[in-house]
């Protein structure tokens, strides 16, 4: 019984008793080699019950070892030694799973409500004496400490793919999916995901819309993590409209009418619907402005991109009764004698564009005799209207409304006719009539008065 006993404190103590030290060396070292695989490796249930059962055969061959009989007085002094050896030592792994029990009902607890910081504070009381006797329990432990250091660089990433970023979103829900998987932290999971999407809408709202276009388009789990569609397709319609709205405050027209045109293809009956088609038609109307504006970009007075590629401005008024401003290009000499309230130099308020080309002569007016001291006999100059080349686009439509020469008409024959002539002095056979401002004005008002 004192042998039996004396083993039963893994120390070897019976063994020595009997004298037997290489034997008590032998299994000792056993039983350290198992004790440090159980706390270190084979952290499992099997293992422990491997350990119970060594355990029970240095009891059993203690006690068959112990055959002899000793005297009375002697019996009770080993005994006692025995138990002096072995009740601290039960006494001791006793507490120890004890305490181990209960860190592992904090771990647990924790982890059923989702709270990493909790885990981590009490597995943090695990020391080597729990790892010895307890090894299941605190290798779980263990396990869930692992799961929320991955749950913290998922909720990492998650965070930076709030800023609309592809890569960390990718990572963050791959990392999620991983712990997942894993029994027993499925809650975990959810509260990082909770922390994730409670961040939806973000202040920026294009970045909002780059996350909810990434949740949208994410391949459906069949599992807690689908729930994130569910909140990005709560989030999309004014997260699309918000940025439509960023977009045009900073002049980017396209991205701004791609956004607004995206609710409409993707919510069609959401409450921003309405919203999303004004800012579609605004951001149209912007575009092809500033699509007009760059093709009427002069240089040194010549005639513009747009006279030969002309472009609509659905935002201009219609063509029609009234005096209809216009914007002039080519043949300044003759145009810049228009009314002021007939032209416009902002594509926003105009309602054609007229191009002008070089004069020509138009049609006859009169003949007349002239004579110098060069020429013996009267020659005969005969006097032109000025006719000028244009085209008019209505700028609404961008299509060409007329394609004419504008005959101007004015005086014709003075007494005294000035002309260069370098080789030959003779007069020249014809000439442009005198214009009056109010003769260019009534020769361009058919086009501009309607």
């Amino acid at each position: 019984m004192a042998v039996a006993l004396a083993n039963a404190s893994f120390l070897g103590v019976g063994y020595l008793m009997l004298r037997r030290r290489k034997l008590a060396v032998a299994t000792g070292l056993v039983t350290l080699v198992l004790v440090t695989l159980l706390a270190s490796v084979a952290q499992s249930v099997w293992f422990e019950v491997v350990v119970l059962l060594w355990w029970a055969a240095l009891i059993a061959h203690g006690w068959l070892l112990a055959g002899e009989r000793v005297p009375q007085a002697a019996m009770r002094r080993q005994r006692l030694i025995a138990l002096s050896v072995t009740v601290p030592v039960l006494l001791v792994v006793g507490l120890l799973r004890f305490d181990a029990s209960r860190i592992e009902g904090s771990v647990t607890e924790a982890r059923q409500k989702g709270d990493c910081p909790r885990v981590s504070k009490a597995q943090d009381e695990v020391w080597l004496g729990h790892r010895v006797v307890a090894a299941p329990p605190t290798a779980h432990g263990d396990q869930t400490v692992r799961a929320c250091k991955r749950l913290r660089t998922a909720d990492s990433s998650l965070t930076t793919g709030l800023t609309g970023d592809a890569a960390a979103l990718k990572a963050g829900f791959d990392t999620l999916a991983s712990v997942l998987a894993e029994p027993g932290h499925k809650r975990m999971v959810e509260v990082t995901l909770n922390r994730f999407l409670g961040g939806l809408p973000g202040k920026n709202p294009c970045h909002t819309a780059a996350v909810t276009d990434w949740l949208r388009q994410r391949p459906a789990s069949h599992n807690a993590l689908d729930r994130s569609a569910d909140v990005a397709a709560r989030t999309a319609p004014a997260a699309l409209v918000g940025c439509g709205d960023e977009l045009m405050a900073t002049e980017q027209q396209e991205g701004a009418r791609t956004r607004y045109q995206q609710l409409l293809d993707q919510y069609p009956s959401d409450g921003l619907a309405a919203k999303a088609r004004t800012g579609v038609r605004e951001a149209t109307l912007a575009i092809e402005l500033a699509n007009v504006r760059s093709l009427l970009e002069d240089s040194d007075g010549t005639q513009p991109e747009y006279c030969s590629s002309p472009a609509k401005y659905s935002g201009a008024a219609p063509y029609g009764k009234g005096t209809n401003r216009a914007l002039f290009y080519g043949n300044d000499k003759y145009t810049n004698k228009l009314p002021a309230r007939w032209r416009t130099t902002d594509p926003a308020k105009a309602v054609l564009v007229v191009c002008a080309d070089d004069r020509e002569y138009g049609a006859r007016v009169q003949t007349c005799l002239y004579t110098n001291k060069y020429v013996r006999s009267p020659k005969p100059v005969t006097f032109r209207k000025i006719a000028i080349p244009v085209k008019v686009y209505e700028l609404r439509t961008g299509k060409r409304v007329v394609d004419t020469k504008v005959q101007i008409d004015g005086t014709s024959c003075p007494s005294v006719l000035h002309y260069t002539a370098y080789v030959d002095r003779t007069p020249p056979s014809k000439v442009y009539v005198t214009a009056s401002d109010a003769d260019v004005r009534a020769a361009f008002s058919s086009l501009i008065i309607r």
